[in-house]
């Protein structure tokens, strides 16, 4: 199983990223996927899932409404583009496999990709 995600950097508050996860291994339009994002010394923070033919998705409080999770079965890509960033939004972003086709909690993790807002 592969998760490699793409796309972090560094951007201006109020600007806009959008991070890809490229997958292999697995049978990717079996399982939800989602996206987590964790700052040194901090516990891990759940950001979105997607279910795993995209009808389904879900945010945490803290990006709803800027945030927006999809995904392309055909490419095994999961993507999460961020606006309207902030400063609180800088973490290392990782991409992650649940266990099932809808969102049961996060099973496999990519390396992450950081996101720096300043």
């Amino acid at each position: 199983v592969q998760l490699v995600e793409s796309g972090g950097g560094l951007v201006q508050p109020g600007g806009s990223l959008r991070l890809s996860c490229a997958t292999s291994g697995f049978t990717f339009d079996d399982y939800a996927m989602g996206w987590i994002r964790q700052n040194p010394g901090k516990a891990p923070e759940w950001v979105s899932d997607i279910s795993w033919d995209g009808y389904i998705t879900n945010y945490a409080d803290s990006v709803k409404g800027r945030f927006t999770c999809s995904r392309d079965n055909a490419r095994n890509t999961v993507y999460l583009q961020m606006n309207n960033l902030r400063p609180e939004d800088t973490a290392m972003y990782y991409c992650v496999t649940s266990i099932s086709g809808t969102w049961a909690g996060p099973n496999r993790w990519g390396r992450g990709t950081q996101v720096t807002v300043s």
